[in-house]
């Protein structure tokens, strides 16, 4: 790197020549250099030293991802579903949110543990309290598709101090949930992102 920084534009037997190495030893060195960003290579021109040092191609890296690639299966629930039935739900599938859904299975709310929690406070009867009472309703609901980068729903998560958003993608005049991201699934991307997958 230190030879391209200096000398760049070159080629890649100018580098072999200077560092006393043939063209073909040299040459997985410079396929990794130039994959991992830190060298660039023009047909004709020869490698250059790019000016990215790690953390603005790890940034780079993370700004790539995309929630289709590390988002997880969404826990929905029918919003005239009791609060004590969305209470069992949650904790039989194991998540900090549901999305509610209405009859035509488009995005209504959701429900966070937070919401059941509330709701349980006191002496009602949560077998008779409808889920979509105690529910964050359309259109206040933070929401991304796909093909969003998972960094700015990172950042959307941090904001509105959330755990979860639903995936969505548009049917008829509302939202189809086709998925959902969590601080978990975030975790993991950083975790593949650090591991080289």
């Amino acid at each position: 790197m230190e030879i391209v920084k200096k000398h760049g534009p070159i080629t890649g037997e100018h580098i072999a020549e200077m560092l006393q190495l043939t063209r073909a030893t040299l040459r997985p060195d410079l396929a990794i250099l130039t994959m991992a960003g830190f060298l660039d290579a023009r047909p004709r021109v020869g490698y250059f030293y790019t000016g990215k040092n790690r953390t603005q191609l790890l940034g780079e890296s993370i700004k790539k991802m995309k929630v289709k690639d590390f988002q997880s299966l969404p826990v929905v629930v029918k919003d005239r579903v009791s609060v004590y039935d969305a209470i069992c739900t949650m904790f039989l599938e194991d998540v900090g949110t549901l999305f509610v859904v209405d009859d035509a299975s488009l995005l209504a709310g959701v429900v966070s543990r937070k919401d059941l929690l509330r709701a349980s406070i006191g002496n009602q009867d949560l077998n008779k309290i409808p889920v979509n009472i105690i529910m964050t309703r359309m259109p206040n609901i933070a929401m991304c598709r796909k093909e969003d980068s998972l960094y700015e729903i990172a950042k959307l998560l941090i904001e509105k101090q959330i755990d979860a958003v639903p995936v969505v993608k548009e049917k008829g005049d509302g939202y189809e949930v086709i998925g959902r991201v969590t601080k978990t699934n975030i975790t993991k991307a950083f975790v593949s992102l650090l591991d080289g997958e």
